[in-house]
């Protein structure tokens, strides 16, 4: 709105100033002091024409170039005003849209399976696995690592339920404990097997009943 006020006053001081249908040059020729104006010049002043009078259709004209001209102005001011606005509604929906994807990043649940150290951990349990001998210390390499592995790929959470559950496998598991006999038990031998026996001999090998050959 101050804006347009602005505008309007502009105009009508160019209208105004178009209206002036004549300017006058008048010097005192007592004290020489030179004024304008637009009428008579008062007293024995000199007078100078230096503006001419202008017809009708001459100050028509000045005042519609002088309105066409504020027209214009105004035009502009608005569209630059409008322009700024369009410039503001962008920039707002600019960070509105920042502030929500920010938003849904941080309540976005974290995809543990994906991070690097999940990816580090998967490849130090392999090189674990693969020099693996069957030793005691070896084994506890390994499920030191695959524990490494369930938290890097778990998340503390749900690797803190599996130890529990872990945990409760263990509880709920019954012991199995072997007992000694009270009195040794003896195991009868086995027979000794028959005696082989050479059935047939060729030029170059023998074989016994049981279909075993013999270099002769």
């Amino acid at each position: 709105m101050p804006l347009v006020r602005n505008c309007l006053v502009a105009g009508v001081a160019l209208l105004c100033l178009a209206a002036q249908a004549q300017v006058l040059r008048c010097t005192d020729a007592r004290t020489g002091q030179v004024t304008y104006t637009d009428g008579a010049c008062a007293g024995a002043a000199t007078v100078r024409e230096v503006e001419p009078r202008k017809t009708a259709q001459e100050i028509q004209l000045e005042r519609d170039q002088a309105a066409e001209a504020l027209a214009r102005k105004q035009q502009q001011r608005q569209a630059e005003a409008a322009a700024l606005q369009i410039d503001a509604d962008r920039d707002a929906r600019r960070e509105r849209d920042l502030a929500e994807r920010a938003n849904r990043r941080a309540t976005r649940p974290q995809d543990y399976a994906r991070s690097a150290d999940c990816a580090r951990s998967r490849r130090n349990l392999d090189v674990v696995v693969s020099s693996a001998s069957g030793s005691y210390d070896q084994n506890l390499r390994v499920e030191t690592a695959q524990r490494q592995v369930d938290l890097d790929c778990l998340g503390p959470e749900a690797y803190a339920e599996l130890e529990k559950a872990r945990a409760a496998r263990v509880e709920t598991s019954p012991a199995v404990v072997l007992v000694p006999p009270r009195h040794p038990v003896y195991t009868r031998p086995a027979p000794p097997p028959p005696p082989r026996r050479i059935t047939q001999c060729n030029v170059f090998r023998c074989y016994d009943s049981q279909g075993n050959s013999y270099p002769r």
